[in-house]
């Protein structure tokens, strides 16, 4: 008769950091602790429940874009977002999660936005979704759209990078599949604000939304220096400090925008 050997916690942590450590990666039936799949629960929840709240906003600027190239670009983009949305939420079914029952509980608050594009929340939630809260902020104009894409798509470009060589395999697999179609989408932003920037009819608008968008993307990477962050750098869920991805996001827009005569506001910590 077999016996079946039961592992303690301690043990179970023991062999994931050695083979966390030695590069090796873990797949959804290895043994994980309690804390390494409530943290990767965590970050991958909050990246399902932003691509389909990123996708659902981007939905209205397909009718309103200027052209009809313009109107397929946009139409790509929501379609690219709800696949990387439906890919995470994959990732969440493979751990056990019940994922129809929470898209449907959550859909109309992914459709939620703020009434004031002037207001400022920080890092604060709205609604019980797990969406980086810059998806509250309504996008009211072709202008917010750009600034939305350029800055938030490349934000989270620069937080994909640690997914793609993160410790658990099929994030890694598929962030690079995500990684991919992004770059796209960032390219796209950053046509378009050079654009405006450097069209005297759309300068002055596209510096005060460019403000606007970059300050709000300031605030997704989270406070520096955070207990939680150490542990997700602990089991390798994430490889940098929130304060060394935001500077890395910080400095090339910097180069970028300077080139095509914005300027960037000064950033400081609100609520987090």
């Amino acid at each position: 008769m077999a016996t079946t050997i039961t592992m303690s916690e301690a043990e179970i942590e023991a062999a994931m950091l050695a083979k966390i450590e030695n590069g090796e990666k873990l797949e959804p039936n290895d043994p994980m602790t309690a804390e390494y799949r409530e943290l990767l629960l965590n970050l991958l929840t909050m990246q399902a429940d932003s691509e389909l709240s990123g996708g659902y906003g981007y939905i209205p600027w397909i009718s309103q874009a200027p052209t009809i190239e313009e109107k397929l670009i946009v139409a790509n983009i929501v379609r690219d977002e709800i696949l990387h949305g439906k890919r995470m939420y994959k990732l969440l079914e493979d751990l056990g999660v019940e994922v129809d029952s929470r898209i449907r509980e959550n859909d109309e608050a992914f459709l939620y936005r703020l009434d004031d594009n002037s207001a400022n929340i920080g890092t604060q939630r709205a609604k019980t979704d797990k969406r980086v809260n810059i998806f509250y902020y309504p996008i009211e104009t072709w202008t917010d759209f750009i600034m939305f894409n350029f800055c938030m798509d490349r934000g989270a470009g620069h937080q994909l990078h640690d997914a793609l060589h993160c410790s658990y395999a099929p994030w890694a697999r598929v962030t690079e599949q995500i990684f991919k179609e992004e770059v796209t989408h960032v390219a796209h932003g950053e046509k378009w604000v050079k654009k405006l920037a450097q069209d005297p009819a759309t300068r002055e608008e596209c510096q005060q939304t460019f403000n606007k968008w970059y300050l709000r993307t300031m605030n997704i990477f989270g406070r520096g220096n955070s207990p939680k962050n150490a542990l997700y750098r602990k089991y390798r869920l994430k490889l940098r400090d929130n304060d060394e991805v935001r500077d890395t996001f910080h400095r090339e827009v910097v180069e970028l925008v300077t080139k095509w005569g914005l300027t960037v506001p000064e950033w400081k910590p609100e609520n987090i």
